[in-house]
């Protein structure tokens, strides 16, 4: 068995901005993922495929999941960071 100290309260501080930046990064990458969604209906709605309805309708899908994810990412954050402060 090999004996853990418990965490500082300095050390407890660069965990939560480590969280952080993990969570900042994961809210990027959605964003980008929401882009290349709403080019890929906006190219659609150029070529004639889709009519203008169904484009905004589908971009307004791509907007509430896209909120939903981020929304999920900074309740995850706040779990953490509570987790990480109460050790």
């Amino acid at each position: 068995r090999v004996p853990v100290p418990e965490l500082s309260q300095e050390r407890r501080t660069e965990l939560q901005k480590v969280s952080s930046k993990y969570a900042e990064a994961a809210r990027v990458a959605v964003r980008n993922i929401r882009r290349d969604g709403m080019d890929a209906i906006k190219k659609l709605e150029k070529e004639k495929t889709i009519s203008e309805d169904e484009m905004k309708r589908h971009s307004d899908e791509v907007q509430k999941l896209t909120d939903d994810v981020i929304k999920k990412i900074d309740q995850m954050l706040a779990a953490k960071e509570s987790d990480v402060m109460k050790i």
